[in-house]
């Protein structure tokens, strides 16, 4: 078996260790005579793996007894709707960063359900970019204020969250987990899976217990937070094998260290930046260098036909998933928690010997 360098944005690189202990327990999890795929979400088999991945996602983000984690389903796009729908009352106003294309998607969202303030908006600057702290106008009393930590497609990342008065809400989808976050600094968090916790079709909710209170009586039950809460995310069949696989993750993340893999993480995309500055001018970083994201670095070259050679040599050499999202295009590489060390450098030279054949 030959497994290349996995450069896909999501569903992404899972680490292998996790993927080989469910591949070895597939046909028979737990000595339960059945796969976790056929096991029923209400069994003691089931449970343990379910409060296994809870215990994890607690223990190693430090979530304070007062906040749920729950495990839903509809990726971050449904969180789109689900958090103003719970959280964003009548008369009430929501304050949303706009810092690229998945800000503007929650703000799309948002906009069916109340009043939305634009806090910021530098979703069409290019360099791509977070906005400052002394950018930031919020409100006069906004129901929450939302961010998104990392921006997948521009590539960009908060390096330091900003101070409300407000509960701060925010989309972790593509940052989760790579580094220590202090909970209690937000009101909420939500993160798709299928980036650094599990397959997709699992979405990570960490909410304050006070704010599931806010929603409206006669909001359906399933999109309730605070009906999740009360069933332990078992209110409806739960995704079970992706929570399965977020226990597995959470042992990997155990085992590495939060703050070795947060160090680990910062020092692959320094790696790469680095071959991208080093360049000459002949590989062009699209993020502002303040802000450039540790798990999703983008960059240009001087045409798209050059872009299209280096993306089509790179997978022939073993290296997939490199191209830009369809909106902007260029070159993603996705570095997410279990993407190698080894990999990096084997792009890092194939970069130079490119440039040395095209440059």
């Amino acid at each position: 078996m030959a497994r290349v360098y996995n450069f896909n944005a999501g569903p992404a690189v899972l680490p292998l260790e996790a993927l080989e202990h469910a591949r070895d327990e597939m046909l028979d999890f737990a000595g339960s005579g059945m796969s976790i795929l056929e096991c029923s979400h209400r069994g003691k088999e089931y449970e343990a793996a379910h409060n296994e991945a809870l215990e994890g996602i607690r223990s190693l983000l430090g979530v304070p007894p007062d906040y749920a984690v729950l495990f839903l389903q509809g990726g971050a796009s449904l969180q789109f709707a689900m958090v103003p729908m719970n959280l964003l009352g009548k008369g009430q106003t929501a304050d949303y960063v706009n810092s690229g294309s998945w800000a503007s998607k929650a703000i799309k969202e948002a906009k069916l359900i109340g009043n939305v303030h634009i806090a910021a908006d530098t979703s069409k600057e290019i360099p791509t970019r977070i906005p400052r702290e002394d950018e930031l106008r919020f409100s006069e009393n906004p129901a929450y204020v939302h961010i998104t930590s990392n921006e997948t497609i521009a590539g960009t990342q908060w390096k330091r969250f900003p101070e409300t008065r407000a509960p701060l809400v925010a989309d972790m989808s593509s940052d989760i987990l790579s580094r220590p976050v202090d909970v209690s600094a937000f009101g909420l968090i939500y993160a798709g899976a299928q980036k650094n916790l599990a397959p997709a079709g699992v979405t990570l909710v960490i909410i304050r217990k006070d704010l599931a209170e806010r929603a409206p009586e006669n909001l359906p039950t399933m999109l309730k937070y605070r009906a999740h809460i009360e069933e332990n995310s078992l209110y409806n069949t739960p995704p079970c094998f992706g929570v399965y696989f977020i226990a597995l993750v959470t042992r990997w993340v155990k085992k590495t260290g939060l703050e070795n893999l947060y160090r680990r993480n910062v020092e692959k995309a320094a790696k790469l930046y680095a071959a991208i500055d080093n360049s000459g001018g002949f590989y062009r970083g699209t993020a502002a260098k303040e802000c450039r994201s540790d798990m999703n670095v983008t960059f240009r070259l001087q045409n798209e036909a050059l872009e299209e050679a280096f993306i089509k040599e790179a997978a022939r050499q073993g290296m997939k998933g490199l191209k830009g999202h369809r909106s902007v295009g260029g070159i993603r590489a996705s570095i997410y928690n279990a993407f190698p060390v080894e990999g990096i450098d084997s792009l890092v030279a194939f970069m130079k010997e490119f440039q040395r054949k095209n440059g």
